[in-house]
C-alpha cells in the first residue's frame, strides 16, 4: 500500500538534500567528465579519486558486517512510500536528486523484483520523471547485499538534453512486448512501456511492468518462466527504466580491466577512479567495455 507525502517528492529531495549537506550526512563526490563516442553514443565517463572514498566505506561496512539501511541515517530520509518501502538521498551521490528506493526489512539484492518494489519505483517515476535503476547482485555493480532501486536525473550531464541511449533506442525493433536494439552488441531486452501509465492506477501499472520484467527475464533465458515462483534471482542483472522504456541485460562479471561497471554503463555513463582508468575506457572504448561484462548476444 503506498504511503505518499502530500508534498511533492521532488520539493522533498531538495529540502532533504539541503538539511543534509548542512549536517554533513550528505558527502557528494566531486568529479570531472568528458565525452567519450563509442558504438554510436556519447557516454559521459565521469573521473574521480573520491569514489575510493565511497569503496572504502563499502568495504568497512562488509567487514563488519553492518547494514546502512538498518537503520538508515535520519538526515538522509525523504520519504515514506509504501509500507514495503521508503526514500533515502544517496549519501555519496556524484548528481544531485540521487535517491534510493530502499526496503523496511532486509531483502536481498539477489533476489527478484516483485509488484512491490515496481510499485515503488513507479510511485517515485510519477512525480521524478528521472531514471530508474536496480543492479542485480554484486556482479552487476551493486555496493549493497539489501535490497534498494535507485533514481537519478535523465540529464547526466549539463550539454545532453537527452540520456545518450535515447538515439539507439529509436532503433529498437519491438515485437510484442519486448524487442532488441540491432547497435547493442551484447544480449538484452527492451520493453516499451504503457503510455501514460503514471497518470493512472499505480498497482495496476505496477503489475504490469512486473509481467514484462518476467517476460524479459524468459526471453533472456534467465527463467523458464515468468511466474517468478523461486525469489532468488539465477544470474545477475542490470535493470533500467524511464517512464517509456524498460531495458535489462544478464551480466557475466563486474570489471573489464580495472573498470568497474553497474547499470549506468548501458544508458553511456562511466566511472573511472583516476586518469589511468580514464585512458583504459579510451583505448578500450565504453562498448567494448560493456559487451566484456554482459552475457554475449544470442542474436
Amino acid at each position: 500500500m503506498l504511503q505518499l507525502p502530500s508534498t511533492p517528492l521532488l520539493t522533498l529531495i531538495r529540502a532533504t538534500t539541503q538539511s543534509a549537506m548542512a549536517s554533513g550526512a550528505l558527502q557528494p563526490l566531486p568529479t570531472r567528465y568528458e565525452m567519450v563516442k563509442s558504438g554510436g553514443i556519447e557516454f559521459v565517463v565521469r573521473v574521480s579519486q573520491a569514489l575510493v572514498r565511497k569503496q572504502k566505506a563499502t568495504q568497512t561496512q562488509k567487514q563488519e558486517n553492518s547494514n546502512p539501511f538498518l537503520p538508515y541515517e535520519t538526515d538522509l530520509f525523504v520519504a515514506d512510500i509504501s509500507d514495503t518501502h521508503l526514500c533515502l538521498l544517496n549519501k555519496f551521490n556524484v548528481v544531485a536528486d540521487h535517491v534510493l528506493i530502499v526496503t523496511r526489512q532486509f531483502v536481498s539484492q539477489e533476489t527478484w523484483l516483485d509488484a512491490a518494489d515496481f510499485l515503488a519505483l513507479l510511485a517515485v517515476l510519477a512525480q521524478f520523471d528521472g531514471l530508474g535503476f536496480f543492479n542485480g547482485g554484486a556482479v552487476a555493480g551493486a555496493s549493497q547485499p539489501h535490497k534498494h532501486l535507485q533514481i537519478v536525473p535523465r540529464q547526466l550531464a549539463p550539454e545532453l538534453a537527452v540520456l545518450p541511449i535515447d538515439p539507439l533506442l529509436d532503433k529498437t525493433e519491438i515485437a510484442g512486448h519486448l524487442g532488441q536494439c540491432p547497435l547493442f552488441p551484447f544480449a538484452h531486452a527492451i520493453a516499451k512501456l504503457p503510455p501514460n501509465w503514471w497518470q493512472g492506477a499505480l498497482m495496476s501499472a505496477a503489475e504490469d511492468v512486473r509481467a514484462i520484467y518476467g517476460e524479459a527475464l524468459v526471453k533472456l533465458g534467465m527463467l523458464d518462466s515468468p511466474a517468478l515462483s523461486n525469489p532468488k534471482q539465477s544470474q545477475a542483472y542490470n535493470l533500467l527504466m524511464t517512464r517509456e522504456w524498460l531495458l535489462l541485460i544478464p551480466r557475466t562479471q563486474e570489471h573489464c580491466a580495472q573498470i568497474s561497471v553497474n547499470s549506468l554503463g548501458f544508458v553511456g555513463s562511466l566511472f573511472a577512479r583516476n586518469d589511468l582508468e580514464l585512458s583504459q575506457i579510451r583505448e578500450l572504448g565504453p562498448m567494448t567495455i560493456l559487451k566484456t561484462v554482459a552475457q554475449s548476444s544470442t542474436n
